[in-house]
């Protein structure tokens, strides 16, 4: 029997973050199963702790510093 691990999902809009409820950018999954969703925020200020009970953390912070693409001026 082989056993595959499912890739981990982009967090979208609808993720919201369990401390505060703005915009989730890092889950963190725990070995139970269950998964703690953060803004980058609250990610950093529990960085230490989440390392330590956290299976994986999938952080999509990056996304912050991105510039969204714009349409060239004679697409506005």
């Amino acid at each position: 029997m082989t056993t595959t691990v499912a890739p981990t999902a982009a967090l979208s809009a609808a993720d919201r973050c369990d401390r505060c409820g703005a915009q989730a950018y890092v889950r963190a999954e725990l070995a139970n199963g269950f998964e703690l969703l953060f803004c980058a925020h609250h990610a950093r200020a529990h960085d230490a702790k989440l390392r330590e009970v956290a299976a994986t953390i999938h952080d999509e912070s990056d996304k912050l510093s991105t510039s969204p693409a714009s349409a060239p001026a004679e697409e506005r």
